[in-house]
């Protein structure tokens, strides 16, 4: 039987971002996605000019239809929530479908290099710490770890060595996995390589188990999707039942070909990295062979 996930994020146009890229990575990975749009764009938000359709009204609906199907979900999976509204919505529709064997992956999108982003106001940072306590997984970046643990957010940038960058991470989601979340993916961890000089970009693995780190050459820019395509990864790979650690390179390695690709191609980061050519590396017959052959990964 084929496992399924819930996704609940926005359907963008153009961006190649939250559910375009969900679909598309968890459907390669041979699960389910099962999508609950919470808006539906033109475009994603970081272009100058984009419609949006506020779905946040009609989630209820969807929820309520699903209920009456007596449907259920191996997993489930939050991107991007607009506002307090929305997040009691995905409160509302875990009442319902948030089972003792249905795992949730949160991703607390609320800020990146140092920063809120501006529609995140304090009571709904509050809400989205209530969502995160209900989490099985998490996949913040830095600046959401920080926000999520109370840290001054411009420790993103204050900090550049390896060794410190790692262990002020590893200390925060300790504190975030005192309850229900037993595992946290930090993401976009950069910092200066001491040996050779170059700028890298790591994701860091914490479990009750320990501790993973895998890295990889910063190159381009923060392209649109990377984090939705990384936590979709994640999220399906749990479904399946590939290690955390195991879907975390998976997820590095493939993100990393298609960003090299838009660099090399000239594709604004607005636009989205070029993923579609790697979907393959996804499937269950390749994850072996292909996660692994770039990066360097350790344990911490």
């Amino acid at each position: 039987m084929i496992k399924k996930i819930a996704v609940i994020n926005d359907l963008s146009g153009f961006g190649k971002c939250s559910l375009t890229a969900a679909i598309s990575a968890v459907a390669a990975m041979g699960v389910q996605p099962c999508p609950l749009p919470t808006a539906v764009l033109s475009a994603q938000t970081g272009y100058a000019s984009y419609y949006c359709d506020d779905y946040t009204d009609r989630m209820g609906n969807i929820t309520e239809e699903w209920r009456k199907m007596n449907v259920r979900f191996d997993g489930i999976y939050t991107g991007f929530l607009s506002g307090e509204h929305q997040i009691r919505k995905v409160l509302e529709f875990l009442d319902i479908f948030c089972k003792d064997d249905t795992f949730l992956l949160v991703d607390p999108v609320m800020g990146d290099n140092g920063s809120r982003y501006p529609v995140f106001t304090s009571r709904m940072e509050a809400e989205m710490k209530v969502l995160t306590e209900r989490a099985d997984i998490i996949t913040p970046n830095l600046t959401e770890l920080c926000l999520l643990t109370g840290r001054d957010c411009r420790l993103t940038e204050a900090v550049r060595n390896k060794e410190e960058i790692i262990a002020a991470a590893e200390e925060m989601a300790g504190e975030l996995m005192t309850g229900k979340t037993k595992e946290t993916v930090v993401t976009g961890i950069r910092y200066i390589e001491e040996t050779t000089g170059r700028e890298m970009m790591g994701n860091l693995a914490v479990t009750e188990e320990g501790t993973s780190f895998s890295a990889f050459p910063f190159i381009g820019d923060s392209y649109s999707g990377t984090g939705d395509l990384f936590a979709s990864i994640v999220a399906a790979g749990r479904a399946r039942g590939d290690a955390l650690a195991q879907a975390m390179e998976l997820a590095g390695v493939m993100i990393g070909r298609a960003i090299e690709d838009a660099v090399r191609d000239g594709v604004p980061r607005n636009d989205g990295v070029e993923y579609e050519r790697y979907l393959w590396m996804l499937g269950e017959k390749n994850r072996q062979a292909d996660a692994g052959g770039s990066g360097t990964g350790d344990g911490v």
